[in-house]
């Protein structure tokens, strides 16, 4: 019996990896120290050193996983309306609003990350500067299909909606974020009736 156990527990790595994931979001990135994770997930700073050479590493990997995650997520929403732009962008910021809702929701990692990580040559700081730059080339990328006159401004616009809304979520989930999908329904709506007096 406790073969079986230790065969289905998960290796020491997942479970280190699990444990820095949950206590970066929830705790933040400077406040977990190595020996926090590895306590909490019941291993030693020796195996944790094996799995990932360094915390930044660790925080590198966590971030590269968020950003998997994400795409993923945005790729699936995508599919289902294909050759849609206005349809893709609304389902995205749904599902966006569904996130900033959930009471567990800290803001964005990626953010959150950022203003922890201002050393240059940190290897999440790469990270967390392509999926910016990813996600606001997506934006650019669909408000451009949509017809709107002024496609870089709305994307930026849109943006900037996102942004602002992971960040009011430390006023709870009962808070401005949760409209997050209604006021970027408006500005595209904004741009694209702009397009249409012209």
């Amino acid at each position: 019996m406790a073969r079986k156990r230790d065969f289905a527990r998960p290796s020491a790595r997942k479970r280190i990896f699990d444990t820095a994931a949950d206590l970066f979001y929830r705790r933040g990135i400077r406040a977990v120290g190595i020996e926090a994770i590895a306590a909490q997930a019941e291993t030693t700073k020796m195996s944790l050193y094996r799995s990932f050479p360094s915390k930044d590493e660790l925080v590198a990997a966590w971030l590269r996983d968020h950003d998997a995650k994400f795409w993923l997520a945005w790729d699936s929403m995508s599919q289902k309306y294909p050759g849609e732009a206005r349809q893709q962008l609304q389902a995205a910021f749904a599902l966006f609003a569904k996130h900033v809702s959930d009471p567990a929701a800290r803001g964005c990692p990626m953010a959150n990350a950022a203003v922890e990580i201002t050393q240059k040559d940190h290897p999440a700081r790469r990270v967390i500067e392509a999926h910016k730059a990813k996600l606001r080339t997506r934006l650019a990328e669909l408000c451009g299909r949509t017809g709107a006159r002024k496609a870089a401004l709305l994307a930026d616009e849109l943006f900037l909606l996102m942004e602002g809304a992971q960040v009011s979520t430390v006023l709870g989930f009962r808070g401005p974020a949760r409209k997050v999908a209604h006021a970027a329904d408006a500005l595209i709506d904004s741009h694209l009736q702009g397009r249409r007096r012209a």
